[in-house]
């Protein structure tokens, strides 16, 4: 099993910042690909970022230029920097983990984010 907890959501003003962290712990060896979900409220779950183990990463096109994702192998943590934030960025994010891009069955329980004046 592999647990993931999120952190660093929060209430922001539209332009601003945050960041989120996943720490991922447990059976974690295999563990190829981690990405950053999102779901607002009445809409699906949506992928906002996703990186593999060996850097390579992909995003929405909708925060494209204003989110990075990254991670630190020698903290199992992966992080979400969100940049120039907009009120449709208000979600619930969630961290996720698994072996490829089809087979990612570990979620975290969310955080969230909050942008409004």
């Amino acid at each position: 099993q592999v647990q993931l907890v999120e952190s660093g959501g929060g209430l922001v003003q539209p332009g601003g910042s945050l960041r989120l962290s996943c720490l991922a712990s447990g059976s974690i060896s295999n563990i190829r690909v981690m990405g950053w979900y999102r779901q607002a409220p009445g809409k699906q779950r949506e992928l906002v970022a996703r990186i593999t183990s060996s850097g390579s990463t992909n995003y929405a096109d909708s925060v494209k230029g204003r989110f990075t994702i990254s991670r630190d192998n020698a903290k199992d943590t992966v992080y979400l920097q969100m940049n120039s934030l907009k009120p449709e960025d208000t979600a619930v994010y969630y961290c996720n983990a698994g072996y490829n891009i089809l087979t990612a069955p570990y979620w975290g329980q969310g955080t969230q984010v909050t942008v409004s004046s």
